[in-house]
């Protein structure tokens, strides 16, 4: 999904700066509300971990490959807000220092990536959250499935922008079919990922999964010594 340099044309990238910057400065603003004493150790925990997983791609069939994109992964763990900050700091990163995605489509990047997963993955995860029983383990199916819708709709949203500023001769319903039909592909294993990272979380310590967080909240965290689980 990393959008490289000259993909799309320039009032394009340009506007999708404008979108990204503006999205940045909304986190960062919102991101207070969600980072305390145990969000923010969990923040830098998980810009790591979606860094050094999008290092990673996994085989799709026709010579393609997908990663992570940990949107919703992220949102889960930390928050919308934070998450949106952790993933436009994962690609700064990786577009200055090892040219993964361009510097002009950076914007773009952020937009796709940090954002519109984020969002999409937030909002499917809240609404399963609210029709689901109250319970914690259903917390990482809640997310994978959240995980899974985010990259589809993040690659339709990449089609729609190369409708409009594309700089190569593709049809737009072909960009649309390969684009969605490669990403429910790659959804699958965002969707396994998510879900075992949140789940392996859950199960230890709940209250550390921001999205997990109204369901234990009249909880007691309890820590037992090795001598009491014995």
């Amino acid at each position: 999904m990393h959008v490289p340099d000259g993909f799309l044309d320039a009032p394009t990238s340009v506007a999708t700066g404008v979108v990204a910057a503006g999205g940045v400065a909304i986190a960062l603003r919102g991101a207070r509300r969600e980072l305390d004493d145990r969000t923010a150790p969990m923040a830098g925990l998980v810009a790591a971990f979606v860094f050094a997983a999008q290092m990673i791609n996994f085989p799709v069939g026709a010579g393609t490959s997908g990663h992570l994109m940990g949107g919703a992964l992220a949102a889960v763990l930390v928050g919308p807000w934070t998450a949106v900050l952790c993933l436009s700091v994962v690609l700064l990163v990786q577009g200055l220092l090892m040219a993964d995605g361009g510097i002009t489509a950076l914007g773009t990047n952020i937009t796709l990536i940090g954002l519109v997963t984020v969002v999409v993955g937030w909002f499917v995860f809240v609404a399963l959250r609210r029709v689901l029983p109250k319970r914690p383990a259903l917390v990482a199916p809640a997310a994978a499935v959240a995980a899974f819708l985010s990259v589809p709709v993040a690659a339709a949203v990449f089609t729609l922008l190369f409708v409009i500023g594309g700089t190569a001769p593709v049809e737009g319903a072909t960009v649309l079919k390969a684009m969605v039909g490669w990403h429910v592909v790659i959804g699958i294993g965002e969707a396994v990922i998510t879900g075992l990272v949140v789940g392996s979380v859950v199960a230890v310590r709940p209250d550390l999964v921001y999205g997990a967080r109204p369901l234990v909240a009249g909880r007691t965290l309890e820590i037992r010594d090795a001598e009491a689980r014995s």
